[in-house]
């Protein structure tokens, strides 16, 4: 006859729990090289400030690139930063 009281309870919830980390632990894995990857085929630090973020002057550049401002607004915004 089966005894209920012989650890086996234990050994089913230390078992879940390892494999709770594990799965948790191999996506946050997954997530952390997707991001990096990401972050790194972005063209570096090039346009940016030294904490990451897009410069004004950048922001500029890009809307005048697109034509949302004529060349008059843009050397008047890149006098304005400079």
């Amino acid at each position: 006859m089966l005894h209920i009281g012989d650890g086996f309870g234990w050994w089913m919830l230390w078992g879940s729990l390892m494999m709770v980390v594990f799965w948790g632990g191999l996506a946050a894995l997954v997530v952390w090289v997707v991001q990096s990857l990401s972050r790194g085929g972005s063209g570096g630090s090039r346009g940016r400030d030294s904490d990451g973020s897009t410069t004004p002057l950048d922001i500029a550049k890009q809307r005048y690139a697109r034509g949302e401002i004529d060349r008059e607004e843009f050397e008047r915004l890149r006098r304005d930063l400079a």
